[in-house]
């Protein structure tokens, strides 16, 4: 079995507004809910075999902080397709993952996060919270064969649960 791992890029730097939105970062909160929620994913035992991420300053950060805590030494793969896209440029980039990889995380922005978790759950989730991670089975031993039917939603959890 695979597992799936969509996660909205920790809270952004809006100091200043004269940075481009590729550019933003973190702020310091934001920068503290990556400790909060790299321990809550330590708990699970948790652990990726591969980190995408959009390619944009905020959503590298924090994927860089997620796989600095939990002990990922492997290279993140940057996309640049994961920034402003539609929902099915996070389907095809699923995808596209390569078949050696069962933990996968994707590391990337509202509002595509989530109207694919929208897209995949049989409920409705009205916003997914900055560094709200959603956790997937999928049944499917292909990633090339992703599609609805084969992700069971496991959990969703974000910082506030954890304060």
């Amino acid at each position: 079995m695979k597992t799936l791992y969509l996660i909205r890029h920790a809270k952004s730097d809006w100091s200043d507004l004269s940075e481009s939105d590729f550019e933003r970062g973190l702020n310091k909160r934001g920068k503290r809910n990556i400790i909060r929620m790299s321990n809550a994913l330590k708990e699970m035992e948790i652990k990726p075999d591969l980190i995408i991420s959009s390619s944009a300053k905020r959503a590298k950060k924090t994927a860089k902080g997620l796989a600095k805590k939990l002990g990922y030494k492997d290279d993140l793969m940057l996309l640049d397709s994961l920034y402003m896209c539609e929902p099915q440029q996070w389907i095809e980039t699923i995808q596209n993952i390569p078949e050696k990889y069962h933990s996968v995380f994707i590391v990337g922005h509202n509002p595509e996060i989530t109207d694919v978790v929208n897209m995949l759950i049989d409920d409705y989730i009205d916003n997914i919270p900055t560094l709200g991670i959603v956790g997937f089975d999928v049944s499917s031993h292909e990633w090339k064969k992703f599609e609805r039917h084969n992700a069971k939603l496991k959990f969703v959890i974000y910082p506030k649960m954890y304060i």
